[in-house]
């Protein structure tokens, strides 16, 4: 395992600077839909149920808005700081729905750093139109130490039809 895309690299407290910034991108799919209303527990018609959803303010289904969420942890996970990062706070706003097949970008900038290792970064979301889904900010604790874990393989998931 010595393939550097097997490879994750943080950025450690050190190394961050106000103004740097980062982005992760991801692509709604049937899957990743149905994948976090399982482990979620959301099951609301609107994500899962084309007809109810036809029915609903947005006309179609939608993503849970912590799918993006979920999609901000990650950056900050694997893009940066990366690993070693422990989130402690995160404020959202959602702008707008993220409909399936929508691919949105996790804008992450830092903001400002604290003592103690605390790090405020802005995050936003923006989908494929360049439009804001999701707005906010997260305080983290970035790394002190330079870590270059091996990405691990995942089990591929697909839902049965």
């Amino acid at each position: 395992m010595s393939d550097t895309l097997d490879t994750l690299v943080n950025i450690t407290y050190d190394e961050l600077n106000e103004g740097d910034t980062a982005t992760f991108t991801r692509t709604l799919t049937e899957d990743e839909l149905v994948l976090f209303a399982a482990a979620s527990g959301d099951f609301n018609p609107v994500h899962l149920d084309s007809e109810f959803a036809a029915g609903s303010m947005f006309g179609e289904r939608i993503a849970h808005g912590m799918w993006s969420g979920s999609l901000i942890s990650a950056a900050l996970a694997m893009v940066m700081p990366g690993p070693g990062t422990v989130y402690l706070d995160q404020t959202l706003s959602f702008k707008r729905p993220v409909k399936l097949g929508d691919t949105v970008t996790v804008h992450l900038t830092v903001l400002s750093k604290a003592p103690k290792n605390r790090v405020i970064i802005q995050c936003n979301v923006l989908n494929q139109n360049n439009q804001k889904v999701v707005t906010g900010e997260a305080k983290v604790i970035a790394p002190t130490e330079k870590s270059r874990p091996y990405r691990p393989d995942l089990p591929k998931i697909t839902i049965a039809s």
